[in-house]
């Protein structure tokens, strides 16, 4: 059972206390060049000098100590640097400080936007990666009330969002952290809400892989380290304007379409999120007083993280060790100072309270993948980490989406997150749409040289002399976004002056959350058949209708959030 950690009032810190972290006894600073690969290694709690003698034992350098999140960034040598170190009893895991992107293009479409990221249903190229079975999307209309595009907002419409818009569209005051591939801040239907100033990008583009073969592709900046207002690969964009996409008369409108939208990006071009990024990520947050920051993603390499598994090398286990640790540090650290914490569950179609096999890990290297039997003492984080809120995803039915994870103790709440084969056949318009960066649908073949889609999972709308892009894409991260959007809405509402904006605490954001929610109880029968792609996937929904590994709590309600009683 997830432990939820206790909520505690936000505190607003200025940025520049971020770098106010080390200690009397911290090293030097790194240096340009270091020897050797880098680590993170993470020590037990007042043992940081003890975890320096024993970097220096097994060979390898000192370069940096975070006191925040309690670990070191250590250069090392040889082929027994990781386990010798790890015998330490001050170290509690050790990980590769891998800020790189992925090098095979086919896969990396569907890792990049999976929510934690596709193995049998993807959401990134249209909706399940299918658009060429598609029916035309202009046998929609501009129909329905609201901006141009709310006729195709079906997810809105589900969770009374449409409603809530005029009634409570969320507080300037309210900063919604995307910890994504970055945001299209230039996009017209995210730009008005856009924060620039405090946005951050943790991570460097990387050309090429050791053995030259392409990861992030070319740099876009001359430092390769992309704009905090730009997104190479769309997916964070999506999920950006399902949360706050204004109301402005151009496309769609988000959740709550009132609220900031802070861009701070942990990943990588290519679709990979590793544990550095995602921890500076996280700490950030906290530090500047994000409220809400949502998370469709899981961190890589591995999809299960185990510390004892039998099919992996101590090596291995140190490296899952120190994500499971170093993530669950952070996911405090930014609890602890106001910030709710929002995950997508993943894309696997797995109960995650019975997994039983792992066939994506380690993601990387390439090449590395195995099969490992795994159970429920492996984790995915952050979706499983404790003090997360987990999504869970919905068709347009509102049955589980056949691509959902699930599992009593893992499924907090649900919510729209698209599934294009809920119904006969496949269709675009299954899925959720959301804002997309033209140059990353022009890079991808999406729109013609006239800038035309050039299928039903991408729709042009132009208003005014201004032209915008939207996507299809189904996937538990977009799922994620819906219920951020309405925590958005539940901190504008009862949130408290505080430093720099409104304070809620996350217990109470969660409580509010949970208690808004629309209970759904399991299908009958229990025992459910998705019939896709030539196969039967059988998935069980366990629990009451109050709590089942489906739907969690309920299906998340913007309209209950805006109107609610305290």
């Amino acid at each position: 059972m997830r432990r939820v950690a206790s909520g505690l009032t936000a505190l607003a810190a200025m940025i520049a206390m971020a770098a106010c972290s080390a200690g009397a006894s911290d090293p030097p600073p790194r240096s340009a060049t270091p020897e050797g690969p880098e680590y993170l290694v993470f020590y037990t709690q007042g043992e940081q000098r003890q975890a320096q003698q024993a970097v220096e034992r097994a060979g390898g350098t000192t370069l940096a100590n975070d006191a925040k999140l309690g670990y070191l960034t250590a250069t090392g040598g040889g082929g027994r640097f990781v386990e010798n170190v790890g015998a330490d009893g001050s170290v509690v895991g050790v990980s590769p400080d891998r800020s790189i992107g992925f090098a095979d293009a086919g896969r990396a479409a569907t890792r990049r936007t999976g929510g934690a990221k596709a193995r049998t249903a993807g959401d990134a190229g249209g909706a399940m990666g299918r658009t060429a079975a598609f029916p035309d999307a202009r046998s929609f209309t501009k129909s329905g009330s609201g901006e141009p595009l709310a006729g195709r907002q079906w997810d809105m419409r589900m969770i009374g969002a449409d409603r809530a818009n005029a009634k409570v569209p969320g507080s300037k005051q309210v900063l919604v952290g995307v910890i994504d591939t970055g945001v299209d801040g230039k996009h017209p239907d995210i730009a008005p809400n856009f924060n620039r100033e405090l946005s951050r990008n943790f991570v460097t583009d990387k050309p090429k892989d050791e053995d030259g073969e392409t990861l992030d592709g070319p740099c876009e900046a001359s430092n390769c380290k992309d704009p905090v207002d730009e997104d190479d690969d769309g997916h964070g964009t999506h999920v950006a304007s399902t949360i706050a996409a204004p109301i402005n008369g151009i496309g769609i409108a988000g959740v709550a379409p009132g609220v900031q939208i802070v861009n701070i990006r942990a990943g990588q071009d290519s679709g990979f999120f590793f544990l550095k990024p995602s921890l500076d990520a996280l700490t950030y947050a906290g530090d500047i007083g994000v409220d809400v920051v949502n998370m469709s993603y899981y961190v890589d390499p591995w999809l299960f993280n185990c510390t004892n598994n039998k099919a992996d090398s101590r090596k291995e286990q140190l490296e899952q060790a120190a994500i499971i640790t170093g993530m669950q540090r952070a996911l405090d650290y930014a609890r602890q100072r106001g910030v709710t914490l929002i995950s997508a569950l993943g894309n696997g179609s797995t109960d995650l309270g019975h997994p039983k096999v792992d066939k994506e890990s380690p993601g990387y290297p390439v090449g590395e993948k195995k099969e490992r039997q795994v159970d429920n003492s492996c984790v995915n984080v952050p979706a499983e980490s404790a003090g997360v809120i987990s999504v869970a995803g919905l068709g347009p039915s509102g049955r589980k989406a056949i691509y959902s994870d699930y599992g009593v103790e893992q499924a907090d709440v649900s919510a729209p997150g698209g599934d294009a084969l809920d119904g006969k056949g496949a269709k675009a318009t299954r899925s959720i749409l959301g804002a997309a960066p033209e140059h990353v649908l022009r890079a991808a073949g999406r729109i013609d040289a006239q800038g035309e889609p050039k299928g039903a999972d991408v729709v042009k709308d132009c208003e005014g002399g201004t032209c915008a892009y939207y996507q299809y894409l189904d996937g538990t991260s977009m799922a994620a976004p819906h219920a951020t959007g309405v925590a958005a809405i539940l901190i504008s509402r009862f949130g408290k002056p505080g430093k720099g904006g409104l304070e809620l605490a996350p217990a109470t954001v969660e409580d509010l959350l949970y208690k808004t929610a629309t209970p759904k109880a399991c299908p009958i029968p229990r025992q459910y058949v998705y019939k896709a792609y030539g196969q039967d996937i059988t998935q069980v929904c366990e629990g009451d209708q109050a709590d089942n590994g489906f739907f969690g709590r309920g299906v998340v309600d913007a309209w209950k959030a805006a109107t609610v009683e305290p």
